[in-house]
């Protein structure tokens, strides 16, 4: 996508940054305000590229039905469920915007970036075992979970996914539950469509190979982004009202320039991953299914290991993982000096005091960065014990940044998920952080929206369009409601 960038126009929003979270946000204003002046930029040659990209995340739609770090086990045993909750209404947020853009054939083929795949939770022990039992409970008591199953019963869990409970006994003591409105998202793809839908009906290109170099404040507007044409070296400065910083984990780097004081403490510590793909047809064939277990006892959640079916270019795969690697870049594309360069004298602290406190972290880290493909092959086989180690390959996937903060008490503390940076004028802002990210990206950007252009939202047509895109934004969630706009995003995204 080369087009030239018209530098004589004040811009109303400038998004830093190529993904999911640049083309909902610049998709969103479009539909809310089609005159606002909206320019996209993106620093490698095509967008979806980083941690958009179907291989570098796992492409589960997180919406809380399997993943159960979010739903911790309190002191006293019971287990608390207001983190799915949130992540859950988040998803189903994402869910309906994009059948809104179905419904108004914007979108044609949802198949291409979203399956009905069930989400199941499978653990093993009596602990475990009862813990899932009682999240079951509890998940059985609200409407937004109603339709779990829970089972102990070794010919239940055949049905369900009988690569992991073949060869199993009756004498191993295990434990699952299962939601079947579950989705497997390929989050590329779906950032492709919204990009063309933006090109296409609102004549709003994304400029690629345009690295974007400081954004300052300016006199006669509210910003000034420099910016430089990495094919032909040119360099630019424009002027825009907001700016959007959604650039991964390059995002950091970026903020820790701009003038702002909300920008202050905050540093990152980056993670890739890997997965182990199937190579055999066959095998493949036998799994219709996510499973996620626990993480260790002192691993991070981002270790739950998970055993996926994925649905890529038009062909489905499976997937076991994830592995953590260690590399200081902040994007796969990135600069070895990433990290070092995000060293200030701001975060110094707050750094030492997340590293201090997150020994185990680093314990994982190291052990998983000296694993050899045996090592991987026999995690997996704690899931599929059958599992040949020539039917899987090593497959590096993104690059995560996570946030790190102060914390008066840590001095600094390492943050899991994500989080937006403002200014208080709403003229400036940046996500940081990693899952669940994508599949909550419409929620997030709705923030955005209603820091940055609180006039549109808040106006009488803002709302009343808003109503008809995301219905079940900024309101009292009911069981009612819940169960039609469901129904409603299963037919129009045809699942």
């Amino acid at each position: 996508m080369d087009y030239k960038i018209n530098a004589d126009i004040e811009y109303d929003l400038i998004c830093v940054g190529g993904g999911i979270m640049s083309a909902t946000l610049a998709l969103m204003s479009k539909l809310l305000k089609p005159d606002l002046k909206v320019l996209i930029l993106e620093r490698l040659d095509n967008v979806a590229q980083e941690s958009s990209a179907a291989w570098n995340n796992a492409g589960t739609g997180h919406s809380a039905l399997c993943e159960l770090n979010y739903c911790p086990e309190e002191e006293d045993g019971t287990v608390s469920i207001k983190k799915a909750i949130k992540i859950c209404k988040q998803f189903e947020i994402s869910k309906q915007f994009w059948s809104f853009l179905v419904e108004s054939n914007l979108i044609k083929n949802p198949e291409d970036f979203i399956q009905l795949v069930p989400h199941h939770s499978w653990v093993t022990g009596k602990k475990n075992s009862d813990y899932l039992e009682a999240r079951y409970k509890v998940f059985k008591d609200h409407f937004l979970f109603d339709s779990i199953e829970f089972t102990r019963d070794i010919d239940k869990m055949k049905s369900w996914f009988p690569l992991i409970a073949n060869g199993r006994t009756n004498d191993e003591i295990m434990a699952a539950s299962r939601i079947d409105r579950g989705t497997e998202v390929n989050y590329g793809a779906l950032t492709q469509k919204l990009f063309h839908i933006l090109e296409t009906e609102f004549k709003t290109p994304v400029h690629c190979n345009i690295e974007v170099q400081d954004v300052d404040p300016s006199a006669d507007i509210d910003w000034t982004v420099e910016l430089k044409n990495l094919k032909t070296k040119e360099k630019l400065q424009l002027e825009s009202k907001h700016v959007f910083i959604g650039a991964g984990g390059a995002s950091l780097l970026l903020l820790q320039k701009v003038e702002i004081e909300e920008k202050e403490g905050y540093g990152g510590f980056p993670v890739s991953g890997e997965w182990l793909v199937c190579n055999n047809e066959d095998i493949i064939k036998q799994h219709n299914a996510k499973v996620y277990s626990k993480a260790g006892p002192n691993d991070p959640p981002m270790s739950t290991p998970h055993l996926d079916t994925r649905y890529i270019d038009g062909k489905r795969q499976l997937m076991f993982g994830p592995f953590a690697g260690f590399s200081p870049k902040f994007l796969k594309e990135g600069s070895n000096f990433d990290l070092l360069k995000s060293i200030q004298f701001d975060n110094i602290s707050p750094m030492l005091g997340a590293f201090w406190h997150n020994l185990p972290l680093t314990k994982y880290l190291v052990e998983q960065v000296t694993m050899n493909h045996e090592d991987r092959m026999n995690e997996l086989r704690n899931f599929y014990k059958d599992a040949k180690s020539k039917d899987w390959e090593l497959l590096v996937a993104g690059q995560r940044v996570q946030i790190i903060k102060k914390d008066e008490f840590e001095g600094g503390k390492l943050q899991f998920g994500t989080e937006v940076v403002s200014s208080k004028d709403g003229s400036i802002t940046c996500l940081l952080g990693a899952s669940p990210g994508a599949s909550t990206a419409t929620y997030v950007m709705l923030n955005v929206l209603e820091k940055a252009f609180p006039e549109i939202l808040n106006s009488e047509k803002g709302k009343e369009l808003l109503n008809k895109i995301v219905p079940m934004w900024n309101t009292k969630l009911t069981e009612k409601s819940f169960k039609e706009q469901l129904k409603k995003s299963k037919k129009a995204l045809q699942l």
